[in-house]
Protein backbone atom coordinates (compact mmCIF):
# COMPACT_ATOMS: atom_id res chain seq x y z
CA UNK A 1 0.00 0.00 0.00
CA UNK A 2 2.91 2.26 0.83
CA UNK A 3 4.42 1.91 -2.58
CA UNK A 4 1.31 1.94 -4.29
CA UNK A 5 -0.13 5.26 -3.02
CA UNK A 6 3.27 7.06 -2.40
CA UNK A 7 2.82 6.97 1.51
CA UNK A 8 5.09 7.60 4.19
CA UNK A 9 6.16 5.29 6.87
CA UNK A 10 4.01 7.71 9.10
CA UNK A 11 1.00 7.72 7.13
CA UNK A 12 0.90 3.81 7.37
CA UNK A 13 1.18 4.28 11.29
CA UNK A 14 -1.26 6.67 11.41
CA UNK A 15 -3.36 4.71 9.20
CA UNK A 16 -2.84 1.04 11.12
CA UNK A 17 -3.35 3.09 14.62
CA UNK A 18 -6.56 4.40 13.29
CA UNK A 19 -7.94 1.30 11.83
CA UNK A 20 -7.97 1.59 8.28
CA UNK A 21 -7.46 -1.48 6.51
CA UNK A 22 -4.98 -1.02 3.42
CA UNK A 23 -7.15 -3.03 1.03
CA UNK A 24 -9.60 -0.44 1.13
CA UNK A 25 -7.24 2.45 0.01
CA UNK A 26 -8.67 2.94 -3.35
CA UNK A 27 -12.18 3.88 -2.43
CA UNK A 28 -10.61 6.26 0.28
CA UNK A 29 -8.01 7.25 -2.79
CA UNK A 30 -10.14 8.34 -5.56
CA UNK A 31 -9.17 12.14 -5.60
CA UNK A 32 -9.01 12.67 -9.22
CA UNK A 33 -12.46 11.39 -10.12
CA UNK A 34 -13.93 12.44 -6.96
CA UNK A 35 -12.50 15.80 -6.56
CA UNK A 36 -14.18 16.78 -3.05
CA UNK A 37 -12.12 13.90 -1.19
CA UNK A 38 -8.54 15.28 -0.15
CA UNK A 39 -5.34 13.03 -1.59
CA UNK A 40 -5.10 10.15 1.07
CA UNK A 41 -1.72 11.34 2.75
CA UNK A 42 -3.76 14.50 3.92
CA UNK A 43 -7.30 12.64 4.54
CA UNK A 44 -5.17 10.41 6.83
CA UNK A 45 -3.13 13.37 8.52
CA UNK A 46 -6.60 14.85 9.20
CA UNK A 47 -8.70 12.28 10.94
CA UNK A 48 -5.43 11.45 12.82
CA UNK A 49 -5.22 14.78 14.35
CA UNK A 50 -9.36 14.64 14.93
CA UNK A 51 -8.79 11.33 16.78
CA UNK A 52 -5.64 11.79 18.81
CA UNK A 53 -5.28 15.56 18.96
CA UNK A 54 -1.59 15.17 17.64
CA UNK A 55 0.06 15.41 14.25
CA UNK A 56 2.22 12.44 13.92
CA UNK A 57 2.55 9.66 15.87
CA UNK A 58 5.55 9.50 19.42
CA UNK A 59 7.65 6.99 17.67
CA UNK A 60 7.76 5.88 13.94
CA UNK A 61 8.22 2.47 13.22
CA UNK A 62 8.52 1.12 9.49
CA UNK A 63 6.02 -1.85 8.43
CA UNK A 64 9.13 -4.23 7.92
CA UNK A 65 10.65 -3.02 11.49
CA UNK A 66 7.12 -4.18 13.08
CA UNK A 67 7.57 -7.83 11.36
CA UNK A 68 11.19 -7.97 12.53
CA UNK A 69 10.21 -7.06 16.28
CA UNK A 70 7.40 -9.21 16.37
CA UNK A 71 9.53 -12.10 14.65
CA UNK A 72 12.35 -11.40 17.35
CA UNK A 73 9.92 -11.77 20.40
CA UNK A 74 8.55 -14.67 19.03
CA UNK A 75 11.79 -16.55 18.24
CA UNK A 76 12.33 -15.82 22.02
CA UNK A 77 8.94 -16.94 23.58
CA UNK A 78 10.22 -20.08 21.58
CA UNK A 79 13.84 -20.49 22.95
CA UNK A 80 12.11 -19.60 26.44
CA UNK A 81 9.44 -22.38 26.15
CA UNK A 82 12.09 -24.83 24.58
CA UNK A 83 14.29 -23.84 27.94
CA UNK A 84 11.71 -24.17 29.99
CA UNK A 85 10.82 -28.07 28.65
CA UNK A 86 14.07 -28.91 28.71
CA UNK A 87 14.36 -28.14 32.60
CA UNK A 88 10.89 -29.78 33.56
CA UNK A 89 11.28 -32.93 31.78
CA UNK A 90 14.28 -34.38 33.67
CA UNK A 91 13.00 -33.58 36.81
CA UNK A 92 9.97 -35.37 36.12
CA UNK A 93 12.14 -38.45 34.71
CA UNK A 94 13.66 -38.33 38.74
CA UNK A 95 10.59 -38.49 40.05
CA UNK A 96 9.78 -41.93 38.40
Amino acid sequence: ARKKYHLSHAHIQMARELGLNPRKFGKIANHRQEPWKSPLPVFIEDIYFKRFRKKRPDKIKSVEQILKDRLRSKQKRRIKKQLNKEIIEPKAKDHN
